[in-house]
């Protein structure tokens, strides 16, 4: 099982090369990101946006020595739509987000007849590398990027998302912390009454290959000590790999978090399109982007 990212880039590197479609190329961290996927033997890139411009951060970047394609197109609704072409007909395997706002981005990833649509619901799943245990160990955090306020029915999808990025990390049994702000059910928080819902699907095995627990709050969820503490009896409890949050604001700030607070190394995939799709914050850094790469390129097998 995949316990860091240096494990992760090292499973990525095996096999062999997929290509990445960059939409709104002319994004330092983001050529940054592709550069060094070419030069570590991950992945060749098709790049769409400005060509001067994009030609420009790549002289900045020394790239001369990787074989990056650029396609010419100035704006970058264009340049997005011709991204996402690319990955539909097959030309390149993995979406990378560069200078266009994610809002824009989505609707043209899920526009209905040139879109990456399968009929999934697609959520985001945010993985940090936490490095304060005894262990190193992977977390993920889901959903931060697409849905909202999901309702029962699109918290099972995104549940089964984030299962199948862990399967692909070689975890077959996800431990998973559905959270709220209590361990408990209140007919007053609707959290807590999907937690629990969702848990029972779980022992019940309407939901399969993991395990669920909720409510719990994020103590509960991720230190041993607080759910001893608390006495909950529970699989999940202190030892959960997956954080399933009730709404985006709680999912994005909570990811957030983890790098601004904390410094945590981050990577991050779309699923439930037809590729994965990658939307790092235009503040992440081209570490982050390299490592959403190479998440990218793991979940496609």
């Amino acid at each position: 099982m995949i316990s860091n990212f240096d494990q992760l880039m090292a499973q990525a590197g095996k096999g062999g090369r997929r290509r990445v479609a960059l939409a709104v190329s002319q994004d330092e961290a983001a050529l940054s990101a592709v550069v060094q996927a070419s030069r570590a033997g991950l992945a060749d890139a098709l790049l769409f946006g400005d060509k001067e411009e994009t030609s420009a951060i790549l002289t900045k970047l020394g790239a001369e020595d990787t074989d990056l394609e650029i396609h010419h197109e100035r704006d970058g609704l264009n340049a997005a739509r011709a991204a996402v072409r690319s990955v539909r007909q097959g030309e390149a395997d993995i979406l990378l987000k560069g200078k266009i706002r994610t809002g824009p981005f989505l609707k043209i990833v899920l526009d209905a007849s040139a879109g990456l649509r399968t009929g999934r619901l697609l959520s985001d799943v945010f993985i940090f590398e936490m490095t304060n245990q005894p262990e190193t160990r992977l977390l993920m955090i889901t959903d931060g990027g697409v849905s909202p306020a999901p309702n029962l029915d699109q918290k099972i999808q995104i549940l089964r998302n984030a299962v199948e990025v862990a399967h692909s990390l070689g975890n077959q049994v996800p431990k998973v912390a559905v959270l709220s702000a209590v361990e408990t059910v209140h007919s007053e928080m609707p959290s807590t009454i999907d937690a629990a819902i969702l848990t029972m699907m779980n022992r019940r095995g309407q939901i399969k290959d993991c395990v669920v627990d909720g409510p719990l709050a994020l103590d509960n969820a991720v230190s041993e000590a607080a759910a001893a503490l608390k006495q909950l009896d529970s699989e999940v409890a202190g030892r959960a790999d997956i954080l399933l949050c009730p709404n985006i604001e709680s999912a994005n700030m909570l990811a957030k978090s983890t790098t601004y607070f904390s410094g945590y190394r981050l990577a991050h995939v779309i699923m439930g399109a037809a590729a994965p799709v990658l939307i790092p914050s235009r503040a992440d850094s081209d570490d982050a982007k390299l490592l959403s790469i190479a998440l990218g390129k793991l979940v496609i097998t």
